[in-house]
């Protein structure tokens, strides 16, 4: 038998690619191979169990700025499958879903079941065959007219193929060897190691700071990066028994994902506790708190917004005494408590993944495919969508809506093909 269009990878962009082209197609056959024992895995994780579908960015262009790798050619794909239409995709199909407070999209139901459920009623609705514990050992363009795809103990034919593996290394090894280019591929999205006694207590407390990254000479890591300010950028920092986590370490770990895996993950993190002030206004504040607060004990009297025990690591870390008065610090402690608020030095070694949602940068070379269609530019017939291209987004649904366009676009242009 050789099928219309076999579909290597049974995650998000593989099984919606499948399902779209059935909407479009019904009488083509389409089959599925996944190389592990279960489909959707990373569906069944994502966002802890509930399935953060996308994000309520309803605009292509601020949407792409969520991408490190992917920017500038994921914007004329948005202008054809959005955020929204996710949405309206889900809804139409009897998901309902819900826009949380950060903006990120998840089913009514909090539960990754309700998603995967609809894939699979989807998948037996068309006749998609699905097939695990299937891993490729090969593939390659016979006569210009079909695919041949050899697995461990069968042999495919199709007439069409899509690779919807996300950054398995097998299978990029397998698109190297029919000349497709690959970059290598890096860890994004996680979290920085970290062991000092100024937040060795503090695992789960949260606040907003402005980080930057800086090498092992105090210099910089992202200066010449047009998305990151030179001053670092702002989110919520929250410390973990490990070290530190949060939004503002996850977008730096993205952005910054080749940079820090070349300084073998040691360097260092600088963080302003307090992103509204500068040196000025942070010094005028100090002044006032020595004249205002003069009777009162430095540890126990913050000036500032900020988590009490934060306060006082950071009031010690200056050399500043549990029982000493505002009154009595002198030039040095204040010199030393504002370098600790404004720009307090951690030293970071090594990472670890961002809960179970590893995320890679890296993939195939996005010189390589027709945006419009989502085809590879060297073999005609050859889709590729989802992670296994060189597109990686920050955490919030943006990795899924990537899946979601990816597997939309192609399975149109699939459609007209065959």
């Amino acid at each position: 038998m050789i099928y219309d269009s076999i579909i290597i990878g049974g995650g998000a962009a593989g099984f919606f690619t499948a399902i779209n082209l059935a909407k479009n197609k019904p009488e083509s056959s389409i089959l599925i191979l996944e190389r592990g024992g279960q489909v959707l895995d990373k569906v069944r994780v994502s966002g802890g169990g509930r399935c953060n579908v996308t994000h309520s960015v309803f605009e292509p262009r601020p949407l792409t700025e969520f991408y490190p790798r992917g920017k500038r050619e994921l914007l004329g794909p948005f202008h054809t499958f959005m955020t929204g239409d996710t949405m309206a995709w889900f809804e139409e199909l009897g998901v309902s879903l819900k826009i949380e407070e950060d903006g990120r999209v998840f089913p009514q139901s909090d539960s990754s079941q309700s998603i995967i459920a609809c894939f699979v009623a989807q998948a037996l609705k068309y006749n998609i065959e699905v097939k695990t514990k299937t891993p490729l050992t090969s593939f390659k363009k016979v006569d210009d007219d079909f695919f041949e795809i050899e697995s461990k103990d069968s042999t495919y034919l199709s007439k069409t193929l899509v690779v919807a593996t996300g950054s398995n290394p097998k299978m990029l090894k397998l698109l190297e060897e029919v000349q497709i280019t690959v970059t290598p591929t890096v860890p994004s999205l996680f979290t920085f190691n970290i062991k000092d006694v100024r937040i060795a207590n503090l695992a789960g407390l949260a606040t907003q700071a402005r980080v930057k990254l800086l090498d092992l000479n105090k210099k910089p890591l992202l200066v010449n990066d047009r998305n990151i300010d030179q001053n670092g950028t702002e989110g919520s920092v929250l410390i973990t028994h490990w070290g530190m986590s949060g939004p503002g370490i996850l977008k730096l770990s993205a952005w910054g994902a080749h940079v820090l895996k070349a300084s073998n993950y040691d360097f260092y993190v600088e963080i302003s506790w307090l992103p509204d002030y500068n040196t000025e206004q942070l010094q005028e504040a100090l002044r006032d708190s020595k004249f205002n607060l003069a009777k009162q004990t430095v540890a126990k009297w913050a000036p500032f917004d900020l988590p009490k025990r934060l306060w006082q690591n950071l009031v010690k870390a200056s050399g500043v005494s549990d029982v000493l008065k505002w009154a009595d610090i002198n030039k040095m402690m204040l010199n030393n408590l504002e370098q600790q608020l404004l720009a307090c030095r951690f030293r970071v070694s090594g990472k670890s993944t961002f809960k179970e949602e590893f995320v890679t940068a890296g993939g195939v070379d996005l010189t390589e495919i027709d945006f419009k269609t989502y085809q590879s530019k060297k073999i005609k017939g050859l889709y590729l969508v989802g992670e296994v291209l060189n597109i990686d987004a920050l955490t919030g649904g943006f990795n899924f809506q990537n899946a979601w366009t990816g597997g939309y676009i192609a399975a149109q242009a699939l459609a007209e093909s065959l």
